[in-house]
C-alpha cells in the first residue's frame, strides 16, 4: 500500500514537472496541425475499427461492439440499394435499449453507429436507441436519401411511436438522454413536395446534441417539407445546423433549448415555435423566407401551453418579409416574453408582428440593439413595466465576442485533418476500462507521457480512479459513445477535506484543453468528491481554447462498478442514507481559468436510469453543481440539476456569458431542507442557510460579487415538497429560486420559473413576484438589472480580434486599475 502511494506521488512530481514544459516526456515536438491527407478515411472510422471499446456492464460484455460501421452490416451507400435494413440493424444489434420493448433507458448499451462517405437511400425511419451517436465523416459528408416512397415520421427517428399504442414512444421525452446526431445531410427533394416529409423527429431531452448537420428539402410552391419536428422533450442543444428550402425549417415544442449557429434558406418558415418554457437562439442567419419565427403564443394555461419565451441574439436577417410573427396580438397582457438582441435585418419589412398583419415593430434595413417584450424590471423595487420597446443593453466585455461583435461559439471538436497516427488510445497505454481495475496509474502514466503530442482516444469503457488525476494543459481528449472516468474510493470520503477527481490544468497554466464525449462520475459515497477542477486559462489570442463540449457530470452511474449501491433499491425515494452521497462539488472553476462549456449536463439522479423495469424515483445526494470564481471569459451553456446546496453559485466571477441555463431544486427538499446532509462551507463561499425562514431549498442560481454577467435565457425549477408536487397549484414549492447581492453587476433576460413565489431575489429578498409573470405553466420575465442606468444606446465594446491583443495586453494594467478606481469609488458612495 505505501509503495504505491509512493508512486502516485512520484508520478504526481514529474507530472507538475512537464507541465511547466508544456510536452509529455514521450514528445519529440508539439502536436501541430492535422497530417491526413484529403483521401484518408476520416481517423474515427480507423480507430473505430480496432474495436477496443467495450461496455463493461452489459449483459454480454466480451461480445458486445461499441462501434458498429453501416457497412459492415450491409450498407452499400451507394444511392441506389435501399440502406435502411442495414442501418438499423447497425443500431439495434446485441442487447440494446429500444424497440418500445422493455427498456425506458439504459447507459450499459452505448454505440457509434458510423457512416463512412456515400448515399445511403432509406425507405423508412433510422429509428435511434438509447445512448447512441449517429456520425458521419466530417471530411465528406454521408447522405442520408429518403426514396420517393419514403413512408415513416422522419428519416432520423429519436423516439418512435409505437404502432398501435395510443400515443406510446419507446421512452419518455423528459428522460430521453444521451444522443448525438453529427455530420449527415438528410436529403428530402425525392419526395414528391406536397407529401409531408421531415428530417429529424428529435424529441429528446438533456446530453443532447446535433451538431454540423444539413437538411435539403423542396423549395416549390405548397411543399410540405420540413427540416426538424420536436413535439416535446427536455433539451437540449443543437448547433452548426442548416436547413435549405422546405415549409418549415425547424418545428419544434420542448421545455427549453439552446439552438446556436442556425441557418435557414428559403423556407417558407424559417422557425416555427409551436411551446416551451423558454428557447434561446443564439446566431441564426436566415436569407429568403417569408417568416423568419412564427410563433404560437397566448396559450395561458398548462393544457393550452404556447411559445413562453423567445430570446434570439446574433441575428442576420435578409430577403424576409416578417421576422418574427405571433398568432395572437397583446394587448398590454404577457402572451409571450420576447428579446432581440443585436439583430441585423436586410430589406425586412416587419421586424415584429402577429399573423393578422399588424406590425409591432418595423422593419427595414438596421440593427435592433436590444428590444423586448414582456415585464421588465430594475433594481430592488419589484414594480413591473409592461414594454414592447427598447430594454436594458447588457454590457458585453470584448473577451466574450467574436471579431464581428457577436457572442462567440466553437464548435464541437472532430479534428478533421488528423490521422490515426497523431492519436494515442489510452486503453493501447495500459487502461483496462473494466470498470473494476484502478486505472488511476494508467491514465496518469499516459497524460504525462502525451500531453501535447496526441490527441488522447478514451476507447468505450468505464475508467475507475481512486485518486486525482491532472490533466496538463496542451491536451485534447475524445471519448468514443461517452466513456467514464468513475471517481471512487477512501480518498473522496471527507467532506470536511474534499478532494479533487479530475483535474483539468494545474493552477495559472494556460493552454489548450478540450474535452469532447466524455462522462465524469462517482461511486458513492463520495461525500469529498470535487469531480471536476477546471483550472486552465485560454492562451493568448485564442478563445475558446479550453473547454467541455458533449460532456456530462453524472452522480448515478448504478451499473458502472460492482458495489456502487446508488440506485433505487439502496437509495429510494424519501430515505437519507449517507452511503447515497455521490460527491461534494460538480465542477469548481478556479479564479485563473476561463471555460467554453456547451451543452454540459451537471446532473445528480432524481432516478434510477438502469432499472430492470421503469425509471424509480431515487434520494441521490450531491452538495454542489457549478462554482464559478473564474474572472472569465467563460461561455456556459447547459443545466444543473438536483444539488443540495446550488445549482449555479458564481462568486467573484466576471465576464461570464450564461444561455440557456436550466435548472431543477432536488424533489427530496425540505426533507431534509438544505444544505443537509451537506453542511455549509465558508472556504467554498457557500449561501449560508437557516438564516431567513422562508431559504431551506437549494438555489438554482446564486451570484456574489460577480461582474459582467450576462443570463440569456433561464429556466429555474422547483416541481416537488418531498417527491409531492401539490406545490405547483400554488406556485409555492419553495419561495427563492435566483438571487443577486447588491454588490453584482448581473443582466438577465428571458427568465422563467416554476414553483417559486419569486422569480427572482436581491440579498434573498423577493423582488420579483411570479404572480406578475404567469404565461401557461410557468412565469416569464423578460428583462432585469439592479442599475436602471444601465439602459444605454452607446456602442458595445469593440471586439477583440487578433490585430488588438498588443493593444489589449497595454489595457490590462489600465483596467486593472480603473476597476480598483470603481470599486473604492462604490463602497464610498455606499458607506
Amino acid at each position: 500500500m505505501r509503495s504505491g502511494a509512493g508512486l502516485l506521488l512520484f508520478i504526481s512530481i514529474l507530472s507538475t514537472l512537464r507541465v511547466a514544459s508544456g510536452l509529455g516526456s514521450s514528445c519529440d515536438a508539439p502536436l501541430g496541425s492535422g497530417i491526413a491527407s484529403p483521401e484518408e478515411p476520416y481517423w474515427l472510422e480507423t480507430i473505430g475499427h480496432w474495436h477496443q471499446g467495450t461496455s463493461p456492464f452489459h449483459p454480454n460484455p466480451s461480445s458486445y461492439q461499441v462501434f458498429r460501421n453501416v457497412k459492415d452490416y450491409g450498407a452499400k451507400g451507394d444511392g441506389i440499394h435501399d440502406d435502411t435494413a442495414a442501418i438499423n440493424s447497425a443500431m439495434s444489434h446485441g442487447t440494446r435499449c429500444g424497440g418500445g420493448r422493455w427498456c425506458d433507458s439504459s447507459t450499459v448499451s452505448p454505440a457509434i453507429v458510423y457512416f463512412p462517405p456515400g448515399t445511403y437511400l432509406v425507405s423508412s425511419p433510422i429509428e435511434t436507441y438509447y445512448y447512441t451517436q449517429l456520425i458521419g465523416d466530417p471530411k465528406n459528408l454521408p447522405i442520408l436519401r429518403a426514396s420517393q416512397g419514403f413512408e415513416g415520421i422522419a428519416v432520423i427517428d429519436a423516439d418512435p411511436y409505437i404502432p398501435g399504442g395510443w400515443g406510446a414512444q419507446w421512452f419518455t421525452n423528459q428522460n430521453n438522454f444521451f444522443r448525438s446526431v453529427r455530420n449527415l445531410v438528410i436529403e428530402l427533394r425525392d419526395i414528391p413536395p406536397g407529401r409531408k416529409a421531415t428530417g429529424l423527429h428529435w424529441q429528446v431531452a438533456q446530453a443532447t446534441s446535433l451538431v454540423n448537420v444539413v437538411v435539403e428539402m423542396s423549395t416549390a410552391s405548397g411543399t410540405n417539407h420540413r427540416g426538424i419536428f420536436m413535439e416535446n422533450g427536455s433539451g437540449g442543444f443543437m448547433g452548426d445546423i442548416i436547413f435549405n428550402g422546405g415549409k418549415t425549417g425547424i418545428h419544434v415544442g420542448n421545455q427549453q433549448f439552446t439552438v446556436r449557429n442556425l441557418t435557414v434558406n428559403n423556407a417558407q418558415v424559417a422557425v416555427s415555435g409551436i411551446w416551451n418554457w423558454g428557447f434561446t437562439f443564439q446566431g441564426v442567419t436566415i436569407n429568403d423566407c417569408q417568416v423568419g419565427f412564427d410563433l404560437n403564443v397566448g396559450g395561458n394555461t398548462v393544457t393550452s401551453q404556447g411559445v413562453g419565451s423567445e430570446a434570439i441574439i446574433d441575428a442576420d436577417v435578409t430577403n424576409t418579409p416578417v421576422f418574427v410573427q405571433s398568432s395572437v396580438a397583446s394587448s398590454g397582457t404577457l402572451p409571450y416574453s420576447l428579446v432581440l438582441n443585436n439583430i441585423k435585418l436586410t430589406n425586412v419589412r416587419t421586424a415584429v408582428g402577429v399573423a393578422d398583419g399588424v406590425t409591432i415593430l418595423a422593419g427595414g434595413t438596421r440593427t435592433i440593439v436590444s428590444w423586448g417584450q414582456g415585464h421588465v424590471y430594475s433594481g430592488t423595487g419589484g414594480q413591473k413595466t409592461w414594454v414592447q420597446d427598447n430594454i436594458v443593453a447588457a454590457n458585453k466585455p470584448s473577451m466574450l465576442l467574436d471579431r464581428a461583435g457577436r457572442i462567440f461559439g466553437k464548435t464541437h471538436p472532430q479534428y478533421v485533418d488528423y490521422a490515426p497516427s497523431q492519436f494515442v488510445s489510452v486503453k493501447s497505454k495500459g487502461a483496462k476500462g473494466d470498470g473494476r481495475t484502478d486505472d488511476t496509474i494508467a491514465l496518469q502514466h499516459v497524460f504525462d507521457q502525451y500531453a501535447g503530442c496526441k490527441i488522447f482516444f478514451f476507447d468505450a469503457g468505464v475508467y475507475y480512479v481512486t485518486d486525482t488525476i491532472t490533466i496538463p494543459a496542451g491536451t485534447q481528449i475524445v471519448g468514443e459513445a461517452w466513456p467514464v472516468i468513475l471517481g471512487g474510493g477512501e480518498k473522496f470520503q471527507s467532506e470536511a477535506n474534499p478532494r479533487v477527481v479530475v483535474r483539468a490544468g494545474t493552477a495559472g497554466s494556460k493552454g489548450v484543453l478540450e474535452i469532447s464525449d466524455i462522462v465524469f462520475a462517482t461511486v458513492g459515497p463520495a461525500p469529498g468528491a470535487i469531480v471536476l477542477e477546471w483550472n486552465v486559462h485560454d492562451p493568448d489570442n485564442r478563445q475558446g481554447a479550453t473547454g467541455l463540449w458533449d460532456t456530462h457530470i453524472s452522480t448515478n452511474k448504478a451499473h458502472l462498478a460492482a458495489g456502487t449501491n446508488m440506485q433505487e433499491a439502496r437509495c429510494p425515494p424519501g430515505s437519507v442514507d449517507t452511503d447515497c452521497q455521490a460527491a461534494f462539488l460538480g465542477i469548481h472553476l478556479t479564479s485563473g481559468s476561463s471555460a467554453y462549456f456547451e451543452g454540459t449536463w451537471v446532473w445528480t439522479a432524481d432516478h434510477d436510469l438502469d432499472a430492470a423495469t421503469g425509471s424509480p424515483q431515487t434520494s441521490i445526494f450531491t452538495g454542489r453543481g457549478i462554482l464559478s470564481e473564474s474572472a472569465g471569459p467563460v461561455w456556459l451553456i447547459g443545466t444543473s440539476e438536483h444539488a443540495a446546496l446550488y445549482q449555479y453559485n458564481l462568486v467573484n466571477a466576471k465576464n461570464h456569458y450564461i444561455g440557456f441555463v436550466q435548472t431543477e431544486t432536488p424533489y427530496y427538499q425540505p426533507v431534509p431542507a438544505a444544505p443537509a446532509p451537506y453542511r455549509s462551507s465558508s472556504a467554498y463561499h457557500d449561501p449560508v442557510f437557516g438564516g431567513t425562514p422562508d431559504v431551506d431549498t437549494a438555489w438554482g442560481m446564486y451570484v456574489q460579487s460577480s461582474y459582467d454577467i450576462i443570463v440569456f435565457g433561464a429556466g429555474f425549477y422547483s416541481f416537488f415538497q418531498d417527491y409531492r408536487q401539490t406545490c405547483l397549484d400554488t406556485h409555492t414549492c419553495q419561495a427563492h429560486l435566483f438571487n443577486v447581492d447588491s454588490a453584482s453587476s448581473v443582466t438577465v433576460y428571458s427568465v422563467s420559473t416554476l414553483g417559486s413565489t419569486y422569480q427572482l431575489s436581491v440579498e434573498e429578498r423577493g423582488v420579483v413576484q411570479e404572480s406578475d409573470n404567469r404565461d401557461g405553466f410557468q412565469s416569464t420575465l423578460t428583462a432585469w438589472s439592479l442599475y436602471p442606468e444601465e439602459v444605454s444606446g452607446e456602442a458595445e465594446d469593440e471586439p477583440l480580434g487578433p490585430e488588438r491583443v498588443e493593444e489589449q495586453v497595454v489595457l490590462d494594467l489600465g483596467f486593472v486599475w480603473r476597476t480598483l478606481v470603481g470599486v473604492w469609488g462604490f463602497l464610498t458612495c455606499s458607506g
